[in-house]
């Protein structure tokens, strides 16, 4: 008996948008590689990676705690921050486990390995390298600004980002999941300090380039003070695609639902306002525009409703059979 090849999907990104798209795709039957950034520099991460000269644990961390399946109290216990204590507060169980593992099993890689087999991971997750990668930003008046924390509060117009130190290494598994999925998603997420410095590493861009599989990116649905402020989905997509290349995402997934003004005004407290979907000027750059009702405002915050976001990206491999 021939077992039935399932789809490959390569989900890239990090901070909150992406957990919310693996909670619906870890159900789902396909073969699933996450691919997470290591470049977030503030907290727990920020002292972690000071003190222990480790890739920063917190967005693996949100990712393992997505795709496990073990019991809610064990998840609890691995997402708990110290409140209190010397040398303890503020840190997370899950990262001081990982930076435990990481020294254990010898690289940070490996540490993830292990924790997401004791936590029953559905799914591999790989950080995008094994170092410790720096981020920065090329302000469009010029001035640098280094660390990740950092960059969006100088409230500036960004240019470009990079990391250091060169020459990057990613992970060979990142590149070689690329390079054989069916599927590559980018996922929601700050689009300048989460999901940028994923693809920024050359042998990353390149196997996104190189890819057959279809590469979709699920916009935004509000902007971000500091990082997004004005931005359409379009401008979401020139700024990936002024970074990695043009012709290298093939499709934008887009809410059409209204949001409701209740939620509007709460965000509007932080300068946050939804993204303008310019469907026109998206077409215009040869992408398929992909839209459908795939947020979740119920607790007066917007999320891409996991079920309704695996369901609609795992209809676009269906379609590739």
């Amino acid at each position: 008996m021939v077992r039935e090849k399932k789809p490959r999907i390569v989900v890239i990104g990090g901070g909150t948008g992406m957990p919310v798209l693996l909670r619906g795709l870890k159900d789902m039957p396909i073969e699933l590689t996450v691919l997470v950034t290591v470049a977030d520099d503030g907290g727990s991460s920020g002292r972690l990676r000071e003190e222990m000269a480790m890739p920063a644990p917190g967005d693996i961390r949100n990712v393992i705690a997505a795709l496990s399946d073990v019991e809610p109290s064990l998840i609890e216990l691995f997402q708990h921050r110290f409140s209190s204590g010397n040398g303890l507060s503020g840190h997370s169980m899950g990262n001081l486990l990982l930076a435990a593992m990481t020294t254990i099993k010898g690289d940070f890689n490996n540490g993830i390995k292990e924790i997401s087999r004791i936590f029953n991971v559905k799914g591999k997750i790989f950080p995008i390298s094994n170092d410790n990668l720096l981020l920065h930003a090329e302000m469009k008046d010029g001035t640098i600004v280094s660390g990740e924390s950092s960059i969006p509060l100088e409230n500036k117009q960004i240019k470009r980002v990079f990391l250091s130190p060169e020459p990057l290494k990613p992970l060979p598994n990142t590149i070689k999941a690329i390079e054989n999925a069916d599927l590559v998603v980018i996922s929601p997420g700050s689009l300048y300090t989460s999901i940028l410095p994923n693809l920024i590493i050359p042998r990353v861009e390149q196997a996104i380039r190189d890819t057959k599989a279809k590469v979709v990116y699920v916009c935004n649905v509000m902007t971000q003070e500091g990082e997004t402020t004005g931005y359409t989905a379009a401008d979401h997509v020139e700024a990936l695609t002024d970074h990695i290349g043009q012709g290298t995402i093939d499709a934008v997934v887009v809410n059409n639902r209204p949001i409701a003004k209740k939620v509007k005004d709460v965000y509007a407290e932080e300068n946050a306002k939804p993204v303008v979907y310019d469907t026109d000027r998206l077409l215009k750059m040869g992408l398929d525009v992909i839209e459908g009702d795939i947020v979740d405002d119920s607790k007066m915050m917007l999320r891409h409703d996991n079920e309704k976001i695996a369901k609609l990206l795992y209809s676009l491999v269906q379609k590739n059979d």
